[in-house]
C-alpha cells in the first residue's frame, strides 16, 4: 500500500468523492468483502459490489485476497493507499492558480499557492518513483502566537529580510548542474476554539 494517492483524473475524483464510495474507502484500511462491508454500512451486497467495481476501475482499491466458498469466489479488497488527496489538476483549466490572483496578501492567493504545491509536487513525486529516486523536499511547520498586530507585522518584516539574505547567499543562477527549487512561506491564523462567533 502506498502512503499517498494523488487523484488527478476527474473521473477518479468523481468516483472517490461519492458519499457511499468515500465511506467504503474509509472502511477498507484492512481487506474486506462486499458482504462484510454491506453488513457494516447497512447496504445490500450487490450495491456494495457495484461501488467497489467503480473504485477498482480507477485504481483506488485493489484485490488483496480471493477465497473459494464452494463454487463461488469471494474477493477481499483493500484501499490502494493509506490516504488520498484530489489534485487541482482534476479541475483542468478551472483550477485555482496563483497567477490569476493579483492580491498576494489575500487568503485566496494563499490557497492557490497550496493548490500549486499539490499539483507540482505530486507530478514530481510520480516522476521520482518512475526512476526510483527520492525527491528532495523540505517542509517546516510550527505555530507562533503574536501579542499584537504590530508584533505580527514586525515578524513578517524580519522574516522577509532573513529569507532575502538567505536567497541572496545561496542562489546561483549560473551554477552548472544546479537545480532551481520553489520556496513558499505562508502563515494564517489557527481556527479559534472560542465560543465568540466574532473570532475566526
Amino acid at each position: 500500500m502506498r502512503d499517498l494517492y494523488v487523484i488527478e483524473d476527474p473521473a477518479a475524483a468523481t468516483a472517490a468523492l461519492g458519499p457511499v464510495r468515500s465511506r467504503l474507502l474509509a472502511e477498507l484500511t484492512e481487506p474486506a468483502s462486499a458482504a462484510t462491508l454491506g453488513a457494516r454500512l447497512g447496504l445490500a451486497r450487490q450495491k456494495v459490489n457495484y461501488h467497489l467495481r467503480a473504485l477498482e476501475a480507477h485504481g483506488l482499491v485493489r484485490v488483496a485476497e480471493k477465497r473459494q466458498w464452494g463454487g463461488l469466489t469471494e474477493r477481499l479488497l483493500v484501499r490502494s493507499a493509506a490516504s488520498y488527496v484530489v489534485s487541482p489538476s482534476a479541475l483542468g483549466a478551472a483550477a485555482t492558480d496563483p497567477g490569476h490572483d493579483a492580491d498576494r496578501f489575500s487568503a485566496s492567493y494563499l490557497i492557490a499557492l497550496g493548490a500549486r504545491i499539490v499539483r507540482e509536487v505530486s507530478d514530481l513525486l510520480r516522476r521520482s518513483k518512475e526512476i526510483d529516486k527520492r525527491l528532495p523536499t523540505l517542509a517546516l511547520d510550527t505555530e507562533i502566537r503574536f501579542r499584537s498586530a504590530a508584533d505580527r507585522a514586525a515578524f513578517s518584516s524580519s522574516l522577509t529580510d532573513a529569507v532575502t539574505q538567505l536567497v541572496s547567499r545561496y542562489h546561483d543562477e549560473s551554477a552548472r548542474g544546479g537545480r532551481t527549487h520553489r520556496l513558499v512561506i505562508v502563515a494564517h491564523p489557527l481556527l479559534s476554539q472560542s465560543p465568540n462567533k466574532e473570532r475566526l
